[in-house]
């Protein structure tokens, strides 16, 4: 099989879900490229479309849940006919001609926006022999997914297979997988030797914050209030991603404690998840799905809303998160989590549990065990 995956860039979670399954076909030697499904509709739209997603996502969280809450209560307005629906499909005989060119004959989306343009290009070309899937990466089911129609739709776990079928999936279609991560975040290391090779004490605890790739959310509140608490023996690493305004601001504000150590993009996430005791993120899909991957105890911080309230209620359900409402509350949680023993080893155990296989692997073995 030749496989294309189809992302977007709205936010990194996706293209790191395409990365990781991508990884499971090189793996095996198999044909596996990643495009951009907005570039389709054109080279402007997919700038503007991810350029005002990362905006709105970044310094303006209470419009993007608003934005998801009216799709979710609304999901018509992505049906067929539609001006969404035309926007989002009007790519779809250049996605045909792509497709067709290169030969490819195993099409994955690891959004919504492809698998509804997915869909219109083979209701348009119904001869073109193709085995297509979806990818969820978030714990529940994004407004308008029941709008595509796909063959496979691979959610997150079994426990949400209900909630799938309620938003009108065929339960014969839906494969509880897990979210796909890279296999780097499987590989265990001791945590002596973890901090070590992160530059951090062997002796010391250490926690690690993350805000998402734009390094969104109120992280210059929680650190004005997790700072004191810190101990010497205590170091926390803050990763501010593309938000450079944000790692500028954090630096100075920490300047007096030796025990902060502020970043802006890296790409060692899985080596700082191994050198990592606590984990203080925002719940995103891929994030938190690394994290669990890792063993690594979260503390949650509710900041864009939307897909994510559902990610974090699934964490929260299942033992393997605590959060609180107000920053002050957040940072008092995290000390108090950082300096539960008991807690942390429950946390991990709940993770372990749900990581059996990885999501990569059992996606890749589905869609070569049930190829047309």
């Amino acid at each position: 099989m030749q496989t294309l995956i189809l992302s977007c860039n709205t936010g990194a979670g996706h293209n790191s879900c395409a990365q990781a399954v991508q990884e499971a076909y090189h793996s095996r030697g198999e044909i596996c490229n990643i495009t951009d499904s907005l570039q389709f509709i054109s080279e402007k739209a997919s700038t503007f479309i991810s350029n005002w997603h990362t905006r709105i996502y970044r310094h303006a969280p209470r419009l993007f849940d608003a934005g998801y809450q009216r799709a979710e209560s609304h999901e018509d307005i992505f049906c067929e006919g539609t001006p969404i629906y035309k926007l989002l499909s009007s790519g779809a005989e250049r996605m045909y001609q792509y497709i067709r060119s290169a030969g490819y004959d195993n099409i994955i989306c690891t959004h919504v926006f492809p698998a509804l343009a997915l869909t219109e290009m083979c209701r348009q070309h119904p001869c073109l022999q193709l085995v297509t899937s979806h990818i969820s990466t978030d714990y529940t089911c994004a407004p308008c997914t029941a709008d595509s129609a796909l063959d496979w739709y691979f959610i997150p776990s079994t426990s949400l297979l209900g909630e799938f079928e309620q938003c009108g999936l065929q339960p014969q279609k839906l494969i509880a997988s897990g979210i796909p991560v890279r296999q780097q975040f499987y590989q265990r290391v001791s945590q002596e030797a973890g901090k070590a090779n992160a530059g951090i004490s062997p002796a010391h605890q250490h926690i690690l914050m993350m805000c998402g790739s734009m390094g969104c959310g109120p992280m210059e509140e929680i650190i004005s209030y997790l700072c004191p608490y810190l101990t010497t023996e205590q170091e926390l690493s803050v990763v501010c991603g593309t938000n450079d305004d944000l790692r500028k601001k954090l630096q100075k504000r920490t300047e007096k404690y030796s025990q902060v150590h502020v970043l802006g993009t890296v790409n060692n996430v899985p080596q700082l998840m191994q050198a990592s005791d606590l984990f203080l993120t925002k719940p995103g899909g891929l994030s938190t799905s690394e994290a669990m991957a890792a063993e690594l105890p979260m503390v949650l911080i509710d900041a864009v809303a939307g897909c994510e309230t559902h990610n974090l209620n699934f964490f929260l359900r299942n033992g393997m998160a605590v959060t609180a409402n107000t920053p002050k509350a957040i940072a008092d949680t995290t000390i108090k989590t950082l300096n539960a023993p008991v807690l942390l080893s429950k946390m991990r155990a709940a993770m372990r549990s749900q990581t059996e296989c990885t999501a990569a692997d059992k996606i890749y073995e589905w869609i070569y065990s049930h190829a047309k």
